[in-house]
């Protein structure tokens, strides 16, 4: 029971911290993105040679591909996490699988139609599809994890 607790607990989190960065003005959210991708490049720029316009222009270039990276990377967790949970539920496999994707599905859907009231922002079908890879992936995770458990409890 306690194991539920928890699941329930994190996934109210983890969405939650999805809607918080949702809730950000593109500005804002541009400069998070921003911020971390020069923070990166510079941990790699073990001579210090890289000028500010050069951080910047990298960053200009990486943006696109890092912020799409989040969402998949973010929806992952949440898929992970739906999956877990429904496993806790005893929910047959076929339909853990199908119901943790739909849940992240229709949360994706939900934050992209809450991005269209927020300034600079807008609702990306783009987005949702990227969000719903990275959920499935997510649960594939689960599944492989799963399945090496399996197959290591089996040896002993």
């Amino acid at each position: 029971m306690a194991k539920k607790i928890i699941l329930w607990v994190l996934i109210i989190l983890w969405m939650s911290v999805i809607f918080a960065f949702s809730n950000q003005q593109a500005t804002q959210s541009k400069k998070v993105s921003s911020g971390v991708i020069k923070t990166v490049v510079k941990a790699f720029d073990f001579n210090d040679s890289l000028s500010e316009e050069e951080l910047t222009n990298i960053s200009e270039k990486l943006t696109f591909v890092v912020r799409k990276g989040a969402h998949f990377s973010a929806y992952a967790l949440l898929g992970l996490l739906i999956a877990m949970l429904l496993k806790e539920y005893n929910i047959l496999k076929a339909k853990q699988f199908l119901l943790s994707i739909g849940i992240a599905f229709l949360y994706a859907c939900s934050d992209e139609i809450h991005q269209i009231f927020v300034k600079g922002r807008s609702g990306e079908v783009r987005d949702v599809i990227i969000d719903t890879c990275g959920a499935i992936f997510g649960v594939l995770i689960l599944k492989l994890i799963i399945r090496i458990k399996n197959k290591a409890k089996i040896k002993r």
